[in-house]
């Protein structure tokens, strides 16, 4: 097996998504409930945040879904029909803090750096708009090391269906048996398995936990600190 492209979901990736979405998944439901903080919580669970663990969990809205996912779940418990509005929340809310909130997962600027040098192609694929995307990365000057970005709205389709990643390697010139697909939930697993991905590979930087992830990802790292640690996965970056 030789790995020519690695491609990278963003939140709970590249990014740490607890420290870094928090505070705006509070201020999203904040400002779809207009102010009531009681009705700002339970959009919060119901979206699927843990009050008990101060943690969202894995495989819901808050930590896969699309902007219109996220409205979409909000708008269930607000008893509304259209979607468009609290859409135009989420976005906003997301595009605006995320220039000041994103913070990078533990030493992901190394390991970046690290995987730049020693395979052919990067990508990241996240369910955060065009936009979101943009703002949020571009604190930490990363975005000119990777080959290929694109997001929910960018017309490739949603995770988990395997538009993303087929996109990327018709960009970049790679088979799909030829990338790895890494990322910190089943949607990205999912999405890997169904282009057909040589390798899809967990990370704990996000809201899955190990449990979560067994028996689904074939190899499962604490971030992309440790995958580019691993020097038996770096002997298939070629």
């Amino acid at each position: 097996m030789r790995i020519r492209g690695l491609l990278f979901d963003k939140d709970g990736t590249l990014l740490d998504y607890h420290a870094s979405w928090m505070p705006l998944n509070r201020e999203v439901a904040l400002q779809a409930a207009a102010g009531d903080p009681a009705l700002a919580q339970r959009l919060l669970v119901a979206a699927g945040y843990d009050p008990v663990t101060d943690r969202v969990r894995a495989n819901t809205p808050l930590a896969v879904g699309t902007p219109a996912e996220i409205a979409a779940e909000f708008a269930a418990i607000l008893g509304l029909s259209a979607t468009a509005e609290l859409e135009a929340i989420v976005d906003r809310v997301f595009q605006a803090g995320g220039l000041q909130a994103s913070k990078l997962a533990p030493r992901a600027r190394e390991a970046i750096d690290l995987f730049r040098q020693r395979t052919h192609k990067l990508g990241i694929a996240t369910s955060d708009s065009a936009a979101g995307l943009a703002t949020s990365m571009a604190p930490h000057d990363v975005m000119h090391l990777f080959d290929f970005a694109c997001a929910y709205d960018s017309g490739f389709g949603v995770k988990p269906s395997p538009g993303m990643p087929l996109a990327f390697c018709k960009a970049c010139g790679v088979e799909p048996s030829e990338i790895a697909v890494i990322g910190d939930n089943l949607h990205d697993i999912e999405m890997g398995r169904a282009a057909g991905a040589a390798l899809v590979i967990g990370v704990l930087t996000g809201t899955s936990t190990a449990d979560d992830l067994a028996g689904h990802a074939d190899r499962i790292y604490p971030g992309i600190a440790e995958m580019a640690e691993d020097e038996g996965f770096l002997a298939l970056l070629g």
